[in-house]
């Protein structure tokens, strides 16, 4: 499932403008604007409550704004397309929780992943092209899993399924992907690991990370964005944003 019809020759991959969602009186965003270049690595940091998940629902469609736009890309109004179709234009979410197929090895998963994205109801018993046969190669290799490709996924560790279910996103060759925590329970060794995957990834895919690890951040951020309150507190490199008195009372001070 190849994006199609995402404009990107304008250099920025998503564009939120004065976003505002509001649950029972509580306002989760309020007026909340930033933009993501095509190929940045974007950390976002916030203390809880902050607005960040509200923010990736806005974008993959789950949660509608009261106000407000966004765009991916230059011709894509994410406001208009329904979950399936955000996933269709070229965007994907990982969630904290690993969600891989337990039972299933790790190419099965992949393989899995890829066919999920085809309408037709017998995609699963289709067999596999020269080049999709290459692209899951590819993939294990990139989340770095070639030795594991044999094995029941729910006997990975934490790590591995973390990677796996990037794998498994990879397959759907998204443009942008929103990743939630991924480093949460892992080992220092794997959490390294995934610092050197995402930074990776950066340049071919744009990547939106939204994590609470400092040193983690400190690994792989170009630039910062802190969310305080459902609205942009502060952008920058992390040392601008450390530096931000603002940023030291209401998150990092802590």
């Amino acid at each position: 499932m190849r994006p199609r019809g995402v404009d990107l020759s304008h250099g920025v991959a998503l564009y939120l403008d004065d976003i505002s969602v509001s649950f029972d009186g509580f306002r989760a965003l309020d007026r909340l604007s930033l933009s993501i270049d095509a190929g940045e690595l974007r950390c976002i940091i916030g203390p809880n409550g902050a607005g960040k998940t509200t923010m990736m629902d806005v974008i993959t469609g789950k949660t509608r704004p009261d106000s407000g736009q966004a765009w991916f890309g230059q011709t894509i109004d994410l406001l208009r397309l329904r979950e399936a179709e955000v996933v269709a234009a070229g965007i994907g979410r990982k969630f904290q929780k690993p969600t891989v197929f337990e039972n299933l090895n790790v190419l099965e998963n992949l393989e899995l992943a890829m066919k999920a994205s085809k309408r037709v109801r017998d995609a699963l018993w289709a067999r596999l092209s020269a080049q999709q046969r290459l692209r899951m190669q590819e993939v294990l290799e990139t989340i770095g899993l070639q030795e594991q490709a044999g094995r029941r996924a729910g006997d990975l560790s934490h790590g591995q399924k973390q990677w796996l279910e990037i794998g498994m996103l990879l397959m759907l060759e998204p443009q942008l992907l929103l990743l939630d925590e991924p480093v949460a329970g892992m080992t220092d060794a794997e959490t390294e690991r995934t610092a050197e995957l995402l930074l990776s990834l950066a340049g071919r895919h744009t990547l939106m990370v939204v994590e609470h690890d400092m040193e983690f951040v400190r690994a792989i951020a170009g630039r910062v964005t802190v969310l305080h309150e459902g609205s942009v507190l502060a952008e920058g490199s992390l040392e601008d944003v450390q530096a931000d008195a603002r940023v030291v009372e209401v998150y990092l001070g802590r």
